[in-house]
């Protein structure tokens, strides 16, 4: 069984927020001036990625997770668990929510629920994003929505290139104009929105809010993530650990030389968001290329990355 890296081909999606900075920033053929979504590791139904080279070429992550569960290591689950993206808010998102895995399967055909988090790979200065709510309870909740009093319900924090931000399902957010972003997440597509700033389409048609839903499924009161990155120095890597629960470990990996890693866990999900460099495992060289996205599978072993880049990895 071949235990190669396997490279994938990511999925564009056209939205009202998006813009150009998926091809200005890392070289993507995007498919209209609003392409606002990547979806760069992806097996969900609305937009699979597809293995680029090699024995699987053609293959859809989908179709590896279900006919070669040894690649992961043997993990188990009908679903392949995870979705990285990359995100281009050329505008501001729309306030939303997402559902737990509970509420999510009863009222979503089974859908996973939605907990995500962050790294924020660029962003304008004094760009905010919207993180949580200030109300103590369910009724000054649906209070302040029916009043509109938008401002003084959203919680606004500052953000820096860098910066990470686990965003639990629960957790009302948004991101802001001028972020960019790479996004960790449950793989599901269920998203329940608050408010949309009367935003209309080309059709002129605002988009559907889900206000019942949305209200049933917020965290109140609005609970902060408290933790804080570890970090691991290497001789030519800095590995940075910024979440590991039930739902994903996070890292990011700044390398800087040549630095040996082995592969210990059933799977790595990896994302070149800056530098470039070369992947050695086996005595073949890869190119690692700003923006390529790939999977190191089980059994990998040990392998080397060479040159300057930042990754950011993750796993289940």
């Amino acid at each position: 069984m071949d235990h190669s890296p396997i490279f994938l081909t990511p999925v564009f999606k056209d939205r009202i927020w998006g813009g150009t900075l998926l091809r200005d920033r890392f070289g993507y053929n995007i498919p209209s001036e609003t392409t606002g979504e990547c979806w760069a590791i992806s097996a969900h139904p609305h937009g699979q990625s597809v293995v680029a080279e090699g024995i699987y070429k053609g293959k859809t992550l989908g179709e590896l997770w279900k006919e070669h569960r040894e690649l992961f290591g043997g993990a188990e689950g009908h679903t392949f668990p995870l979705l990285t993206k990359i995100l281009d808010a050329n505008s501001d998102l729309s306030v939303q929510v997402h559902p737990n895995d509970e509420y999510a399967n009863k009222y979503e055909n089974g859908e996973l629920g939605k907990t995500e988090c962050w790294y924020i790979i660029d962003c304008k200065e004094n760009t905010d994003i919207i993180y949580g709510h200030n109300v103590q309870s369910k009724e000054e909740l649906i209070r302040m929505i029916e009043r509109g009093e938008w401002n003084n319900l959203l919680r606004r924090v500052k953000i820096k290139p860098g910066d990470f931000f686990y965003v639990p399902s629960g957790t009302i957010h948004a991101l802001c104009e001028g972020t960019l972003v790479l996004e960790t997440q449950q793989s599901s597509d269920t998203t329940y929105r608050f408010y949309d700033y009367d935003r209309t389409d080309d059709q002129g048609n605002k988009r559907e809010l889900h206000l019942n839903k949305a209200i049933d499924v917020t965290t109140v009161p609005h609970v902060d993530d408290a933790r804080l990155p570890t970090v691991i120095e290497k001789e030519y890597a800095v590995i940075t650990s910024f979440i590991k629960n039930k739902y994903f470990s996070v890292y990011k990996w700044k390398v800087t030389g040549e630095q040996v890693f082995t592969q210990d866990q059933p799977y790595l999900l990896c994302s070149v968001i800056e530098g470039e460099g070369l992947l050695i495992h086996d005595g073949i060289e890869y190119e690692l290329n700003k923006g390529a996205h790939f999977i190191l599978p089980a059994k990998l072993g040990s392998y080397s990355i060479k040159g300057k880049c930042e990754l950011i990895v993750s796993h289940t």
